[in-house]
């Protein structure tokens, strides 16, 4: 028993959230008081995550590692999804939830945030041990849930150069998750957006320059730990740095062709910012990284990379949780129970969303069994976990208050901090012959190019235009309509004095817009109008379309971002933001050219 309380109270020192839950000395306390409270909150949370653990077999130890994906519905109690649950918190005894967005003919539901805490309130009554609950809420809860602020993506925090927005960002993340019932943030993006033809992360991540990206990520991190109230577990990710890679990992294996001497130089720069931040965890990458481990396997399942790189020689000592296990870039390679077994090897402490958590769980425990894995190994990684779930106080509160869930949700604060990141990060690349502010509002055309017919895009753009030009002309054109409706798109802006295009361009893809909508935008290039073309989202869209005299960029497509591109185009905000990533053929890092707004223009 000694030997267990050793191993646990060496693994109580890194966890950084005891900064955020520990009691403050009274006024006028000795510091020595408090000095002396430290060990008896570390021999408390040793006793709770020893009592916890004696109790469990080798099988439910091994469960805990485990998180599975949910999407936010309270379905009934005699329903086969609620039974599904049910039967992985009270049997098999997972450890945790991450909240992920349901997608049904194209559209992407979010959830609904009281639905959603009642559906983790009934499972966390279930659980033994409390559930750990995850989310990707890298522009704050919005990405999974609904009736929260809608922010920008991260890059337009570095186009807004406005830091202390970013640390906003972390505090309202915080505060918004803990009401829902969420506790592990899997944020902040730590990746540089060094290649512009990444085709998964480019405005997920803040910046090229990884200084730049270490700021932010560092301003996230005491943002979203500033107020006690709130503790919750931070990730950065995606380990060692997917932002240079020409492959979706959600697809097949991504290759990161760094040296050993760029890596260190610029994709870790971030990480290790956040480890002096004590962040809680790291997220890995499924990428193949020569410079690390000449085996073609995935970060996510090497030693060199996960114990050699980032506990030995970054001296990391949180959590280590994989990527989703389902994503193709893990699991075209290795079957489900071997994935599973091999990252624990490897180093990793928890197993996201495996395709089969049964299948892994017991992958794991015959690995164990057969001496494969150690029986030590395990516990090392659930005594990180449960110390983590002591810490941010889920042994005393492990339910949510469903009555004030909405209380903490879309304050009007919080939706004006987006707006003005979102304002702040629109940023004109070019402005020849000075189309921008348009001279003539009224007399203008818009084509507004979605990436789908359904969901909301366009949307908040249409709507405000329609609100302050009412007599400009405008069109929403989704990839799907036939060929004739971009013909007669094109012909109808022939009396217009400006045509404005504005194209959607997530952060999946290199930036090409798809095939007839990109036939009308060429079209139109060669008119001989005063043409404006914004990129809402994906800034390397611009450098496909040259010939535009005026190319924006908002680094997002959120609604803010929508809005914000009407009011620099009207005139109405004046454009202030600087390019975080260099376009190529169209303009360099850091440049942007300030557009004052129009006379009686209205901010």
């Amino acid at each position: 028993m000694a030997a267990w309380s050793t191993l646990i109270l060496c693994l109580l020192a890194p966890v950084a959230l005891s900064s955020q839950t520990k009691s403050q000395p009274k006024p006028g306390a000795k510091k020595g008081a408090a000095a002396r409270r430290a060990p008896d909150e570390s021999s408390a949370v040793a006793a709770q995550v020893k009592r916890w653990i004696r109790a469990m077999p080798l099988g439910e130890r091994i469960a805990q590692l485990v998180i599975v994906p949910f999407y936010g519905d309270n379905p009934g109690s005699r329903t086969k999804e609620y039974r599904k649950f049910a039967n992985l918190v009270s049997r098999t005894r997972i450890g945790g939830l991450i909240i992920i967005n349901l997608v049904r003919n194209g559209v992407t539901r979010t959830a609904e945030p009281v639905e959603m805490a009642a559906f983790l309130n009934r499972l966390q009554r279930l659980a033994k041990v409390p559930l750990i609950v995850g989310g990707d809420f890298e522009r704050g809860a919005s990405m999974r849930v609904d009736g929260t602020a809608k922010f920008p993506h991260q890059m337009a925090f570095a186009a807004a150069r406005d830091r202390n927005a970013t640390r906003r960002l972390g505090a309202v993340t915080a505060r918004e998750s803990r009401a829902l019932g969420v506790h592990w943030i899997f944020a902040p993006v730590a990746d540089v957006a060094s290649n512009p033809d990444n085709p998964i992360i480019n405005i997920r991540a803040f910046s090229e320059d990884p200084l730049e990206v270490a700021a932010h990520v560092r301003a996230f991190i005491q943002g979203a730990r500033g107020d006690p109230k709130y503790p919750v577990l931070l990730t950065v990710k995606h380990f060692p740095g997917h932002g240079d890679t020409t492959v979706d990992s959600h697809l097949g294996l991504g290759k990161l062709e760094a040296t050993a001497a760029r890596l260190h130089e610029t994709e870790l720069t971030p990480f290790r910012a956040a480890i002096s931040e004590n962040v809680d965890s790291v997220m890995t990458a499924h990428l193949f990284v020569p410079a690390l481990d000449q085996r073609l396997i995935p970060a996510t399942v090497s030693h060199n990379v996960l114990t050699g790189l980032l506990r030995k020689e970054l001296g990391f000592s949180g959590l280590i949780a994989t990527d989703a296990m389902d994503m193709s870039g893990l699991s075209k390679s290795l079957t489900p129970a071997e994935a599973a077994v091999r990252a624990i090897e490897a180093g990793a402490d928890i197993l996201l969303m495996p395709p089969n958590p049964g299948a892994a769980i017991r992958a794991v425990t015959l690995a164990v069994r057969n001496g494969r894995l150690t029986g030590k190994r395990i516990e090392e990684s659930l005594t990180r976990l449960l110390t983590a779930k002591v810490r941010l106080g889920l042994h005393r509160t492990r339910l949510v208050n469903l009555e004030k869930v909405k209380d903490e949700l879309g304050w009007e604060e919080d939706e004006q901090l987006a707006a003005e990141v979102a304002g702040k990060a629109v940023t004109v690349a070019r402005n020849e012959n000075r189309p921008l502010p348009l001279s003539t509002p009224e007399q203008s055309c818009w084509l507004i190019l979605t990436e789908s017919r359904f969901g909301q895009q366009g949307r908040a753009m249409s709507d405000y235009l329609a609100s302050r030009a009412p007599k400009a002309r405008w069109q929403l054109l989704d990839p799907a309509l036939p060929e004739s409706e971009f013909t007669l798109a094109a012909a109808s802006v022939g009396d217009c004095q400006a045509v404005v295009v504005a194209a959607f361009a997530g952060f999946r893809g290199d930036g090409s817009l798809p095939e007839k909508q990109g036939r009308m935008v060429e079209a139109l290039a060669g008119s001989g109008k005063p043409l404006v073309l914004v990129g809402l989202g994906n800034p390397y869209l611009l450098r496909r379309y040259p010939a535009f005299p005026a190319l924006l960029a908002t680094f997002s497509t959120a609604p803010p971002s929508e809005i914000a591109a009407v009011k620099v185009i009207l005139g109405e905000w004046p454009s202030q933001g600087r390019l975080p990533v260099t376009i190529p053929g169209i303009a360099r890092y850091g440049e942007g050219i300030d557009v004052p707004a129009a006379a009686g223009g209205k901010r």
